[in-house]
């Protein structure tokens, strides 16, 4: 049974996309697989060095990860500041990583870009606490977007680099983790692209019926079909893909046939897309805040997290200080 490990962003809350996205394949992968899931607060710490209120952050997303299936029993399921030999593995890692590689990787050059005002020292080195994560639980597999397939580069060159070093074959190199055909990608509400976090273009898992209702009837459209059969718009077939997830398939087949005979209102699908969504959602809304609001479950979660997470950490870091040279007198 491999390792896998995955990060989940302290910040912002879970829209359809993630759901049908990665989560649905999280759930899937902790059956298969020894399986570390995190919530990254130290992480957001570079981009947002004086959070609002981090810990209530850190409840919602674990809450919600929670409702949508992650298993505690299956998983290790902790916040990464529970496991100190995090840090103290990036201490190390960062000894042997070089300030010319951490400058040229993309994400600090868009980070630079992006936020002038705030390139600290924890950006630089994003590349080696994103290594530390990983490495701390010799972990063989990631699952990792487009905008961080740069990283688990990183994380392999450090591993491979500490082997070399120390003349030993410890750390594994771990290799992406891929979804394939599983991996859903959901479009926003904005006529282009996927649904995101911050491109309000997406349905939260917690947003309320009003609030859905609003959203969908915003959503782009476009002029109408002009003779039938016409071609499908980038706009239009994002409704299509969303309905597809959350509506009957007579309900999907119905809205294609009246746009195939140029006889479909948008307004009339965004209605009934807008109710199938709310249906959807209303459970998985209800499940989150139940569980958001049961501190001693969530309590017990993090704390069952950490001490699986640590026996694994501890384990590791005991390892690399040994190979490294480290002695008690």
């Amino acid at each position: 049974m491999e390792t896998v490990l995955s990060g989940i962003r302290s910040t912002g809350n879970l829209h359809l996309g993630n759901y049908f996205g990665a989560v649905k394949n999280f759930i899937k992968m902790q059956e298969e697989n020894n399986c570390y899931f995190f919530i990254a607060d130290y992480h957001s710490l570079t981009t947002y060095p004086t959070p609002e209120d981090l810990h209530n952050s850190v409840k919602s997303v674990l809450a919600e990860y929670l409702a949508m299936g992650l298993d505690p029993e299956k998983s290790a399921i902790y916040v990464q500041s529970d496991v100190p030999e995090i840090p103290e593995l990036y201490l190390l890692l960062n000894m042997n990583a070089y300030v010319g590689e951490l400058e040229r990787t993309t994400s600090f050059k868009d980070k630079v870009r992006t936020q002038p005002n705030n390139v600290n020292a924890g950006l630089l080195t994003y590349p080696v606490l994103m290594a530390a994560d990983i490495l701390i639980h010799k972990s063989h597999k990631v699952p990792v977007g487009k905008d961080q397939e740069q990283n688990l580069e990183m994380a392999r060159k450090f591993a491979k680099r500490f082997n070399h070093m120390y003349k030993v074959d410890y750390f594994p190199e771990p290799q992406p983790y891929n979804f394939g055909e599983d991996l859903v990608k959901v479009p926003g509400l904005d006529g282009t692209g996927k649904m995101g976090k911050t491109a309000g273009n997406g349905i939260f898992l917690v947003d309320d019926d009003k609030s859905i209702r609003k959203k969908v009837m915003r959503a782009v459209t476009d002029s109408g079909p002009t003779e039938p059969n016409s071609p499908v718009s980038e706009p239009i077939q994002n409704l299509f893909t969303i309905m597809s997830l959350v509506s009957a398939p007579d309900t999907v087949n119905f809205f294609k046939e009246k746009y195939a005979n140029c006889e479909i209102r948008y307004g009339d699908m965004k209605k009934q897309l807008a109710e199938d969504i709310i249906n959807f959602v209303a459970p998985i809304r209800e499940k989150i805040l139940d569980i958001k609001n049961n501190n001693e479950y969530l309590r017990k979660v993090a704390e069952q997290g950490a001490e699986k997470a640590r026996a694994s950490a501890s384990q590791t870091l005991k390892d690399v200080r040994k190979i490294i040279g480290f002695r008690k007198f």
